[in-house]
């Protein structure tokens, strides 16, 4: 192993909060104001947790339509091809 450990210049990290920061709803409608990497950093995993969230939810509801349905339907062949993707 190296010696040598890989740094992150300040500016890779201003540009990498940057992009992050354009990624997150919340960010997004507080407009232009930058906010700490602290606070970016609490807001991103907060969002994760509501993406999570959605999906578990989305994934319980596909499930128990899916097993309402005959399995052999069109509407069935449809959300297969639509998970497919």
């Amino acid at each position: 192993m190296s010696s040598r450990r890989s740094r992150v210049s300040e500016e890779e990290i201003n540009e990498l909060i940057s992009k992050l920061q354009s990624l997150l709803p919340e960010a997004r409608r507080r407009g232009g104001g930058r906010a700490s990497a602290a606070k970016l950093l609490k807001e991103t995993c907060n969002y994760i947790r509501s993406l999570n969230r959605e999906v578990d939810d989305l994934s319980g509801r596909l499930s128990a339509l899916m097993a309402t349905m005959d399995h052999n339907s069109a509407e069935a062949e449809i959300i297969r091809s639509l998970l497919r993707q």
